[in-house]
């Protein structure tokens, strides 16, 4: 047991560490390459920072733990929408500016809607995997053609600043680039052999781990990102980042999942307790931050609601855990 959890806690670091030198590195060689600024905060940068769900997901599902990739899923939703957003919001009121991110907030909710229907029958098949990837790739091409067409919006300039702050020459881009997927590879398979470790020890589900333990993990790099981002006034970057990382869990990290490793039998309790809790908060951020009389805006009784809503289901998981333990 104190070998999995220390293999879990260095697993983090790392895999914060080169998640966050990783995203860096290919920001700047996209910038190299000439990639349009709005492109690479769109693409590039959430692309990245969803990389250790997704990396997670993948050898989880490989090793014969797709409960654990699924909840990780769910789990990385509710932390980005209640915890990320709703203590940004309560330490400093979020506006949204952009467009782009007001048209992602409707497709959040879509996407969010067709995951809980592919688990509605208690299972995820391998050709339900297959059409959330195939979304994946269909955002990533709406991505782009959001981004080509978005020039000046809100999100560019945010993009922009952010992007000269942590410039750096192409030879160190492309090795950080390189390294830190090596590394999220190899801290990604590190945080999954504790996880696995540490819920056969408790005698819960690897699905109740990865909705706890290793969905606040991997998510850090937002959490990270979206407070310092906030900070610096770039709320749409904040928001960016949270409803781009939980679509992309939605469809790559749950696709890459099911693609791999179907799984027959759906736990019960993900259709009574976990994704409720993810459509519900999704609907509440809809709510908050579309801004259907003018701009959108996360308040910070708003972002207290989310953060009270994130505790409580949390609470809820850790007093399951007790109780298997004893």
């Amino acid at each position: 047991m104190l070998l999995a959890a220390l293999a879990i806690i260095a697993g983090f670091i790392v895999l914060v560490w080169s998640a966050d030198r990783f995203v860096e590195g290919a920001a700047a060689t996209a910038k190299h390459a000439g990639m349009p600024t709005l492109l690479i905060g769109m693409v590039i940068v959430g692309f990245g920072t969803s990389a250790p769900e997704m990396v997670v997901s993948a050898i989880a599902a490989l090793d014969g733990s797709p409960g654990l990739a699924l909840g990780n899923a769910y789990g990385s939703n509710i932390a980005n929408t209640g915890l990320i957003l709703g203590l940004s919001a309560l330490l400093i009121p979020l506006t949204v500016h952009s467009k782009i991110v007001r048209k992602e907030l409707p497709l959040l909710l879509a996407i969010t809607l067709l995951s809980g229907a592919f688990l509605w029958n208690d299972k995820l098949e391998r050709w339900e995997g297959i059409i959330l990837l195939l979304g994946f790739f269909a955002l990533i091409g709406w991505s782009i053609f959001s981004a080509l067409r978005g020039k000046g919006d809100q999100l560019e300039g945010e993009m922009a600043g952010e992007l000269e702050e942590h410039s750096m020459p192409l030879r160190g881009a492309i090795f950080w680039v390189v390294t830190g997927l090596i590394l999220l590879v190899i801290s990604s398979r590190l945080l999954v052999w504790g996880a696995v470790t540490i819920a056969e020890s408790l005698g819960v589900s690897d699905l109740i781990i990865g909705l706890t333990i290793v969905a606040l993990g991997t998510s850090l790099p937002e959490l990270a990102a979206t407070i310092v981002a906030a900070r610096k006034g770039e709320h749409d970057i904040a928001i960016g980042n949270v409803v781009g990382s939980n679509m992309f869990n939605l469809l790559a990290v749950v696709g890459i999942a099911g693609t791999i490793a179907p799984m027959p039998s759906v736990p019960p309790e993900v259709l009574s307790r976990d994704w409720p809790m993810v459509i519900g908060l999704t609907i509440a951020l809809f709510i908050f931050a579309y801004g259907f009389r003018g701009q959108g805006r996360i308040n910070r009784w708003e972002g207290a609601a989310l953060l009270t809503a994130y505790l409580v289901y949390t609470g809820y998981l850790i007093v399951t855990i007790t109780k298997a333990a004893l």
